[in-house]
């Protein structure tokens, strides 16, 4: 039997962000922190064409400032200086860029792999106890906390346990937390490409007739690309050779980058989104996808999850109540409550608004581009957003 004071079920990018936030008090107050995860993290950082990343907002690299972790995760981020936004085969379009707001970036492009490699070095072993690879198979409550059942037996008690394994977690349908779901009926398809012109820090966000498509930049002029489709016609678009499907993206996206050269594994993701019905019980956290799982074209899930992060740190650092302590547990909900309402409302509207060819709603989506980018305010909203700076209590 093993005793901590937190266990953070799953050790991916937002559950080892947790426990780098907790890190420095815990050491000062002597918790114990078990950071449980399936998946061993490789000895080092490993380049690779096709690694998947993600859009960190200007929000979250303050965050990661906040926690000394910046410095390193800068080595291998990608700055977004500008993004265009258009509407294939209309008009308008909108541009944001990062010199009109006054930051030195809209957003930064990151490789997973490179993230959580920062990540994993940065965590002091002597307060972060690993057990990894290990899976949690079950979770019973106590009197003070919960009981966790690991896949070789061990019984691990804690004071407060962080559900932190994705937006497939079993552990959450086995604590009868129902979540709430609205399918796309899209499919996200995911791969790397390489257009002949340099990108230049441009991100492209462009609609077309089968759904959002967005470029985002990295390095080595390479693109992350994001292409929904209706999910009956994904099937068709992996099994294309190389030519033919970026010939088909091509069309889709235009010459703004010349001719696209490359692509890389295509990997595919069908959409949903999905809220958890409850995020606290007492002595339990539910976080990242596990609590909310976005649609990715609005590049809005891990931020918001950062967000969540820092939040709950915080709110924990400043109780003097017990861990696990259900009124601290109900005040992190509180705060959040706004943020994660006004972000998912953000992020399922532009990608309903976005994802439809009906005359009416496409004029008015191409009134709302053109309106974007003459009104300045709203332009102003607009990149706030996008830079995970909207909302009440983000870092300024």
């Amino acid at each position: 039997m093993l005793r901590v004071d937190v266990a953070i079920i799953g050790g991916g990018l937002v559950g080892a962000s947790l426990a780098l936030a907790l890190q420095g008090e815990a050491r000062k107050r002597g918790w114990r922190i078990a950071l449980i995860e399936p998946f061993a993290p490789g000895e080092g950082y490993q380049p690779s064409y096709d690694a998947r990343s993600t859009a960190l907002s200007y929000g979250s690299r303050l965050i990661y400032e906040g926690l000394g972790l910046w410095p390193a995760i800068a080595e291998q981020a990608t700055a977004i200086e500008r993004i265009h936004v258009s509407d294939r085969g209309r008009f308008a379009a909108a541009r944001l860029s990062a010199a009109q707001e006054g930051v030195p970036a809209l957003g930064y492009v990151v490789e997973n792999a490179w993230l959580g490699h920062c990540l994993w070095q940065a965590l002091d072993a002597e307060v972060i106890h690993w057990r990894c690879p290990a899976q949690v198979e079950g979770m019973e409550a106590t009197a003070d906390g919960y009981r966790l059942t690991l896949d070789d037996e061990t019984l691990i008690d804690c004071s407060l346990a962080i559900l932190a394994d994705g937006g497939r977690s079993s552990l959450r349908e086995q604590l009868g937390i129902s979540v709430n779901q609205r399918p796309y009926d899209q499919t996200a398809l995911i791969a790397n490409i390489t257009p002949e012109r340099p990108h230049a820090g441009e991100a492209f966000e462009r609609f077309t007739e089968s759904g959002p498509l967005a470029l985002l930049p990295l390095s080595e002029n390479r693109c992350a690309l994001v292409w929904t489709h209706p999910s009956r016609d994904v099937e068709r678009l992996l099994k294309l050779d190389e030519r033919t499907f970026l010939a088909e993206l091509q069309q889709a996206f235009g010459y703004r980058l010349g001719a696209l050269k490359q692509v890389g594994a295509r990997v595919p993701y069908p959409l949903v989104l999905i809220e958890a019905a409850e995020q606290v019980r007492a002595n339990l956290v539910v976080l990242g996808n596990a609590a909310h799982s976005l649609h990715p074209i609005a590049g809005q899930g891990f931020n918001l999850s950062l967000r969540d992060v820092r939040a709950l740190a915080d709110t924990l650092l400043a109780s003097t109540a017990p861990l696990g302590d259900l009124a601290t547990l109900q005040r992190y909900a509180g705060i959040q409550a706004g943020d994660q309402a006004r972000t998912v409302a953000f992020s399922d509207q532009v990608t309903r608004l976005f994802s439809t060819d009906q005359p009416l709603l496409a004029a008015g989506r191409n009134l709302g581009l053109l309106g974007l980018e003459l009104l300045p305010p709203a332009k102003r909203w607009f990149a706030r957003q996008a830079m995970g700076m909207g909302t009440r209590g983000n870092p300024q």
